[in-house]
């Protein structure tokens, strides 16, 4: 069902891309926003894991350096059938985790010591689980396309705003008649639509990764607990992150409330944990 999802809010991104660009770029201006974000995001998925990686000041560890997390990256990557990623740990008291990588031979897995020091082996299993199902379901790869197709209509977007400043972008046909004002609408409603399909499919893909996650661990009420105590902890002491890496995270490392979590990259913790739960009883 994730997986349907997904690949309706991708078509969905697409088919807005093409509508987008048509009314806005014309063709041309449509081929150079789409070309733009290509080469963009193709920089960004090949070398996101080094950049991400880097912004956190992650230590790569081996198996004197932390035996029990490598331990456990090390079971669950078996567990999932998939090659031992790097193992990282990140200098920061608030508890979360991500995974990163182009795809299962290029990945890494990085923990914060906060998350080491209150979570259980069993919660850590199944936090591991989680993020290695980011891997083996190449979510990277998905938000990359995100990614890309959202960028190149932010960018036909801002072309069709100094259009409309400095007199139009392209020609009145190319843009199938539409007049200045609607435009002008149209550049400012499309990216923040694009946006909200691109979070839509993070949340989707959140999801997805619980319950692999849970299988691969075998514990899904204790992916649950870890949620639970992730969730409170990263609200006690929100890590300093980047809202532009905030998606690669298990639980959302921003302390947002109110309207902000409508650009939540997360769905509400309180359904993943009840998720996970109908699933653990459910046996």
């Amino acid at each position: 069902m994730n997986g349907l999802k997904t690949m309706f809010l991708l078509t969905a991104l697409t088919v807005l891309f093409l509508v987008i660009g048509l009314l806005l770029g014309g063709r041309q201006g449509m081929v150079i926003a789409f070309g733009l974000a290509v080469v963009i995001n193709f920089i960004s998925y090949w070398f996101s894991d080094k950049i991400v990686l880097k912004i956190y000041r992650a230590r790569e560890i081996g198996e004197a350096d932390n035996p029990r997390l490598y331990r456990i990256v090390s079971h669950q990557s078996q567990m999932a059938n998939l090659p031992m990623p790097r193992v990282y740990i990140i200098p920061s008291g608030s508890p979360n985790a991500f995974a990163t990588g182009r795809n299962p031979s290029h990945a890494a897995v990085a923990a914060t010591e906060g998350i080491l020091s209150i979570l259980t082996d069993d919660e850590l299993e199944g936090v591991i689980g989680h993020e290695l199902a980011h891997v083996k379901n190449r979510d990277i790869l998905t938000q990359t396309i995100a990614a890309t197709v959202a960028g190149a209509i932010s960018m036909l977007a801002s072309m069709a705003r100094w259009g409309a400043i400095f007199g139009g972008v392209g020609n009145r046909d190319e843009r199938g008649g539409g007049n200045g004002i609607a435009v002008l609408v149209m550049a400012i409603v499309a990216p923040i639509a694009a946006m909200f399909i691109q979070m839509a499919i993070s949340r989707s893909r959140e999801y997805a990764a619980d319950a692999e996650g849970a299988r691969i661990s075998g514990k899904p009420l204790s992916l649950a607990n870890a949620l639970r105590k992730l969730h409170e902890g990263s609200r006690r002491r929100p890590l300093a992150a980047n809202p532009s890496t905030a998606h690669l995270f298990i639980v959302s490392p921003l302390s947002g409330h109110g309207l902000t979590n409508l650009f939540s990259t997360h769905p509400p913790v309180e359904e993943r944990i009840d998720r996970l739960e109908k699933m653990a009883y459910s046996k």
